[in-house]
This record gives structure tokens, C-alpha cells and sequence, in this order.
């Protein structure tokens, strides 16, 4: 076998590959004398089939592995000898005179096929002391505990049942309506519904509706009239009028709320001050979360900003196809353009170009100092995060975990944030992280930019 390499431009490697007749003919022979050993056809007695005529009927087949094995080999052996870690799977070209491949396929002829790759970049990954991030705190005050309660006391407030002919639905009361709705008199998809239950003023509903069924009495229809939103969620009914023909069949004044022992063991705690425990230590966890995420961020930029090299193509091209495939995905679900953006596809293409090579760049970054600190990720924490993932598809439980099981790329997939973690904690431990008591709303504020596809690193 003959490998030459023919091409070393960046990341990229192309090598000829030349396999010459007589080594097929050798390889093929070979092979053939294995089949001899085995085969089993009827005038022949066994071990005895003559190799021209197993050439006859099998050699074409057998050919093809050797082939294929051919290849592998070929692969093998440029990686090794190279040194390379690949970033894709390298790409085979058989191209060339047909009248050729197929003499090749005789043993009459040299093989010759092409392999084409791209390498991962070499980086040098330095010290961290010179980065400097602020870690925002928020404390948890007994206001906020308080408002928790009265939230969760509102939910679970009694409802008294209104009777009478004079009773009417007032705002706050419960009430159960059937609705149907239309458009230029026609009635149109998801505009019905029975027994629908409804706190009036909760605003659940779109506005103006809520409003026009107060004062309606039980068992009493009324057609209210009103226009959805500019912006609502289904764009084929965004800024439309429509009309509902509204029918009252129940309403129930609202209970005076309790703070108390009972709320908190209607939650599943002993007593009210376990209850308030309990909400603070899940706002606690909201923050820490909120926190984590702006101080990664943070941290993400400065990396990104410290580090250039050169970023394989491929893995760029296949990460800006994936963002991309997001970016339409959302487009048709919300009926939304990019002139309803304000931008341009050009302009929106050139964005997310920039996203994906950030995301490329900061993954293999991540992977390389993940690797360089001997950061691991044990089967234990895989199977929990995936015993997690599983969860929340109720039901599916055992289909996800198979799922998962048995395809090792969705578990890579699981595995990588994992990494990603542990390698974004190894770092942390190297800077200077300053911390700064900020108030609740700036720990909470969402940044205009501050998304997944901008934030995070690609998975290595």
C-alpha cells in the first residue's frame, strides 16, 4: 500500500492512496483460501472446491471487503503515522476511470482512492490568573417569603358556590364557562371550550374577555366581542377580531386565604416554618442558578476573547447547520420573518456564523483544558443525569432509557454538559472571581443576547 500525501493547507490533509494489483491479487487469493476451507457446495466434497471456480462465484463479493478492509486500513494507518486527531470522520473518494475501478475489482489493475480530512487545531492552553469575572449574590428576604405564601395560599383558597337568580360572576370569583369562538362569523380551531374553569381578573385569558363576563348570571349567555393580540402566540388569529358566544354555568365567590400549618401540609410539610424553609431554599437555588449562569457567561466571553486559532471547517459548517435548523424551526412556529426582526437572512446567516464559530472555538477550547486537567465525567453521574432526562417525559420513562442505552451518540450527548460543568468549575478555581451583592432584579434580568445558542460551547 502507498500513501502519499497530496494535500496540507490549515486543518485540512488529503492523501493518495494506491493500492497495487498484485497486493489485491494477494489479499483476494487469501481470502479465497479461507472460503476454500469452509465452503460447502453440492459436487464438490468439502475443502476441495477449487479456488477458480469460488473466484467465479464469490470473487466479486469477496473483492469488496477486501476493499472496504482496504480502506480501513489505509484510514488506520495515515492517523496513526500522522499523530491526528480528527475533528469529522474523513471523507473517501473512489473517483476515477470506471474502466479502471473495475479492472481494480479484477486484480488487474491498482486500486486508487483518496482520503480527505480535517484535524483538530493544536492549542495551547495557558494560565487563567489574569481573567477577572464578578459573581453576582441576591439575598433571600423575608418579604419575598412572605409574597411565596401568599401566592401559594391564593391557589389553594377555598371558593364558595354562588346560587340564586341574582347571582352573577364578579372579578376574583371562580367561574365554569362554555365559549364559542368566531371569526367573520365562522367558528375557528381551539376557539371552543366547555366546563372551562377560570378566576376572574387572572388574566389568563386574552384581554378583554375576562372583563366582558363579569356581571353575566348564572346559566346566562352573553356574545362579547374583542380583538387577539398583535402579537399572540398563533399567528393565523394575531390582531384578528373575533366574537364568543359566552354561556355562565357556574361561579363561586373566593374564601378568605389562610397562612398556616394546614397550607403547609397541603404541600406535604409538617408545619409552617418547614414551609418557609422550603421556599427559601428553592429561591436560594434560583439565584445560585441565575448566578451561574451570568458568571459563566462572563467567563465564556473572556476565554473567547483570549483564545484564537484556526477552526476546522466542518465541525463550523455542521454546528451553523444545526443553530440554523433552531432558527427555522422557531421562525415557523411563531410565523415570524426576519423583516419582523428588523434584520435580513444575509445579515441573520452572518450572525449566527459568528455564533457557530464561537460555539466550535469554546468547545474545543473546553474539551482541551478538560482533558489537559484530567477532568472526567463517571458512569454514575451519566446515568443520574439520564435517569433525570427520562423523568421528565412521564410515562416514556423506559422508552427514553433504552433509547439512550442503546445509542452511544444521544449518551455522548448527555455526557457532554456534564463535562462542560466540571471543566467551567476547574476554571473558575484558577481566576479571580469577585464577589458583588446585587439586588434580585439584576440577578434575574435575561439579557437581550443572553440565549443557548450565543452562551454556551459547543459539545466536544
Amino acid at each position: 500500500m502507498q500513501v502519499t500525501e497530496t494535500l496540507a493547507q490549515g486543518l485540512k490533509r488529503e492523501f493518495k492512496v494506491v493500492l497495487p494489483a498484485a497486493d489485491l491479487a494477494t489479499r483476494l487469493e487469501g481470502q479465497l483460501v479461507e472460503v476454500q476451507a469452509k465452503a460447502r457446495i453440492n459436487g464438490f466434497r468439502p475443502g476441495k472446491v477449487p479456488v477458480a471456480h469460488l473466484k467465479r462465484l464469490y470473487g466479486r463479493s469477496i473483492m469488496t471487503d477486501v476493499v472496504q478492509e482496504a480502506v480501513n486500513e489505509a484510514h488506520r494507518k495515515i492517523v496513526e503515522d500522522n499523530a491526528f486527531r480528527l475533528a469529522l470522520e474523513p471523507k473517501i473518494d473512489f473517483a476515477g476511470d470506471k474502466e479502471v475501478l473495475e479492472k481494480a475489482f479484477e486484480a488487474q489493475a491498482d486500486f486508487a482512492f483518496t482520503v480527505a480530512l480535517e484535524i483538530l487545531p493544536k492549542i495551547e492552553v495557558g494560565a487563567f490568573e489574569d481573567i477577572e469575572i464578578e459573581r453576582l449574590v441576591a439575598d433571600v428576604d423575608d418579604a419575598q417569603i412572605d409574597d411565596v405564601l401568599n401566592k401559594l395560599a391564593d391557589q389553594n383558597r377555598a371558593y364558595l358556590p354562588k346560587e340564586g337568580d341574582a347571582a352573577s360572576a364578579e372579578k376574583g370569583d371562580k367561574v365554569t364557562l362554555d365559549f364559542l369562538g368566531k371569526i367573520d362569523g365562522e367558528p375557528f380551531e381551539g376557539g371552543a371550550g366547555e366546563d372551562v374553569e377560570i378566576v376572574l381578573g387572572s388574566g389568563r385569558f386574552i384581554p378583554g374577555f375576562e372583563e366582558q363576563v363579569e356581571g353575566l348570571k348564572i346559566g346566562e349567555s352573553r356574545t362579547i366581542s374583542l380583538s387577539f393580540p398583535e402579537d399572540y402566540s398563533a399567528p393565523e388569529l394575531a390582531g384578528k377580531a373575533a366574537t364568543f358566544d359566552v354561556t355562565l354555568k357556574a361561579a363561586a365567590a373566593p374564601g378568605e386565604i389562610a397562612i398556616d400549618d394546614e397550607l403547609a401540609k397541603a404541600f406535604g410539610l409538617e408545619d409552617l416554618a418547614k414551609l418557609k424553609e422550603s421556599i427559601r431554599a428553592n429561591i436560594e437555588r434560583d439565584y445560585a442558578s441565575a448566578s451561574r449562569r451570568k458568571w459563566k457567561r462572563a467567563l465564556l466571553d473572556a476565554l473567547d476573547k483570549k483564545y484564537a486559532f484556526e477552526l476546522p471547517e466542518g465541525l463550523v459548517a455542521q454546528e451553523f447547520a444545526t443553530v440554523w435548523r433552531n432558527v427555522e424551526a422557531e421562525q415557523k412556529r411563531s410565523g415570524r420573518s426576519f423583516e419582523d426582526e428588523g434584520t435580513t437572512e444575509e445579515a441573520a446567516r452572518a450572525d449566527y456564523q459568528t455564533i457557530a464559530e464561537r460555539r466550535v472555538r469554546l468547545g474545543l477550547l473546553l474539551a482541551e483544558i478538560g482533558e489537559k486537567a484530567g477532568v472526567k465525567v463517571s458512569d454514575e453521574e451519566v446515568n443520574q443525569a439520564l435517569i433525570e432526562r427520562a423523568r421528565s417525559f412521564p410515562g416514556q420513562e423506559k422508552i427514553v432509557w433504552d433509547y439512550y442505552q442503546k445509542n452511544p451518540q444521544a449518551m455522548a450527548e448527555i455526557r457532554a454538559p456534564l463535562f462542560e460543568e466540571k471543566v467551567v468549575d476547574h476554571i473558575a478555581g484558577l481566576i479571580k472571581v469577585t464577589d458583588r451583592k446585587a439586588p434580585k432584579e439584576e440577578l434575574l434580568k435575561v439579557e437581550d443576547d443572553e440565549d443557548e445558542d450565543k452562551a454556551e460551547a459547543s459539545p466536544a
